[in-house]
């Protein structure tokens, strides 16, 4: 969909920049925007701004300060405003994605239990997903990091109500 929102419209800019390869070019353009949105900016724009940067992290630590902001900014995002976005958007199908970054992040931490909390989180909320190939991967990308935890720690549980 084609917004007349300025700021995503750049932000989309970074991310094809990203898609094509060109992490630098991307992380540049999205620092640009963040400072010129960040703080106290719309929580839509900080949210996937945040999300999509993160994965541009080259150090574990960098990238989990950026997913806890999109997750931060995402509890101020309402369904409206992300509908003015895409109409079938809801925030709630954010949350399995967020969550799981979290969970990965956590993981490459080696804290094991922020990474079983996040999973857990990210199931409670993949009701949200459609039945498509985005939360397709969302729910596949789930299990390859719940199964990676159990064989770490299989009397630990995963969060699916399993050990």
């Amino acid at each position: 969909m084609t917004t007349e929102d300025k700021t995503m419209q750049h932000i989309e800019e970074a991310m094809r920049m990203q898609h094509a390869g060109d992490l630098d070019g991307a992380r540049q353009r999205f620092t640009e925007i963040w400072e010129e949105i960040s703080p106290d900016g719309d929580p839509f724009h900080r949210c996937v701004l945040a999300h999509y940067m993160a994965d541009l992290q080259p150090d574990p630590r960098s990238e989990l300060a950026w997913d806890l902001r999109a997750l931060d900014a995402a509890a101020s995002v309402t369904d409206d405003r992300a509908k003015q976005h895409d109409s079938s958007l809801a925030i709630r199908g954010f949350y399995p994605s967020l969550h799981l970054n979290l969970a990965a992040d956590f993981h490459r931490l080696r804290d094991t239990a922020q990474a079983r909390t996040h999973l857990a989180q990210a199931r409670e909320h993949l009701d949200a997903l459609d039945d498509d190939a985005y939360g397709h991967g969302i729910r596949s990308a789930i299990e390859r990091l719940a199964s990676r935890l159990a064989e770490e720690d299989p009397a630990t549980p995963t969060g699916d109500g399993t050990a």
